[in-house]
């Protein structure tokens, strides 16, 4: 194990660490540093940062950050922030033809809570979904840790019976996801192929960064030669450059693939792919529970670390 992976572990077993939250949350300088990450905590801070891209030509995908919900109440208040955030969009003119769209975890919806979890969160999704219809855009499932794959990939298919543009994550560092590409590789089926970053055992998953990036490769065959339409998450120039070969050699249109990076991650890169044609979207995270969310942001790439200690030093 490299550096570099030793880096990874050590910052996603921090995000589990309610003591090092504590601290970083009450610094008087880290809010100023997160929003580079995140634009925000309320509606109207998503929908700004989503008028912002529209301007450079960049699309949108927007997540309201929280997982784990043990508490139908906060479930309940996951499913109205989502409604809400729609009903936004659409009012600004920022949802028709996928623009702005939305991607949801299961378990912030409700998966875990006991008895009737996954009927819960799948029924939450429905209505989210039926509210992004409404609005003209679409929804994207994230994927969580390993243990909820098969969950999530059957509320997939459930959902897609009546939205089959509901979109699926795939994590290639998970060693089943060559084969669940081939699954997905259909004719509209939308498929976000990213590397993934939840602590997982090397019985299920690679844990190399040469292994998890070659695995990336061969998923991204699949997805390139088959008949759905692709979406890169990736801040590597490498497998950006690798993609778009692929997409070259399969003559695929710039209008049947995207790529997909973070909010505040390579900005100026975002740009230069919006401006030579290819369609680019950001994830953006909004609402208050973003310690999660940035840990694993730091863990996926060594260099958003040095950002994060950067921008505190700088501040202190």
């Amino acid at each position: 194990m490299d550096a570099g992976d030793l880096l990874r572990n050590a910052l996603l077993q921090l995000s589990k660490s309610d003591g090092v939250r504590r601290t970083i949350e009450t610094a008087p300088v880290s809010r100023q540093v997160v929003r580079r990450f995140v634009p925000g905590s309320t509606t109207e801070d998503a929908v700004a940062a989503t008028a912002e891209l529209r301007m450079t030509n960049r699309l949108a995908t927007i997540d309201y950050l929280g997982e784990d919900t043990t508490d139908l109440t906060q479930a309940i208040r996951t499913r109205d922030a989502y409604l809400h955030l729609l009903r936004e969009l659409k009012r600004a003119d920022l949802s028709q033809m996928g623009m702005g769209e939305v991607s949801l975890k299961l378990s912030a919806l409700g998966q875990a809570l006991p008895g009737d979890g996954a009927k819960i969160a799948l029924e939450h999704a429905r209505e989210i979904c039926e509210a992004a219809a409404d609005a003209g855009t679409t929804v994207t499932l994230d994927m969580e840790d390993h243990t909820t794959t098969d969950a999530t990939l059957e509320a997939l298919r459930e959902l897609r019976q009546d939205f089959p543009w509901v979109g699926a994550v795939i994590q290639s560092y998970l060693r089943r996801s060559e084969a669940d590409c081939r699954d997905l590789a259909h004719e509209g089926s939308r498929v976000r192929l990213c590397k993934g970053a939840y602590k997982e055992p090397e019985s299920v998953a690679f844990h190399s960064s040469e292994e998890v990036d070659t695995a990336y490769v061969r998923c991204l065959k699949v997805l390139m030669a088959g008949d759905g339409y692709p979406m890169v998450a990736s801040h590597d120039p490498r497998l950006l450059e690798i993609a778009g070969a692929l997409a070259a050699h399969h003559r695929r249109d710039p209008q049947t693939y995207e790529y997909q990076m973070l909010y505040g991650i390579r900005p100026e890169e975002q740009k230069r792919i919006a401006d030579r044609g290819d369609q680019m979207r950001v994830y953006i995270p909004y609402g208050e529970e973003w310690y999660g969310y940035l840990m694993r942001r730091m863990a996926e790439r060594p260099a958003n670390t040095m950002f994060f200690l950067r921008g505190l030093a700088s501040r202190g």
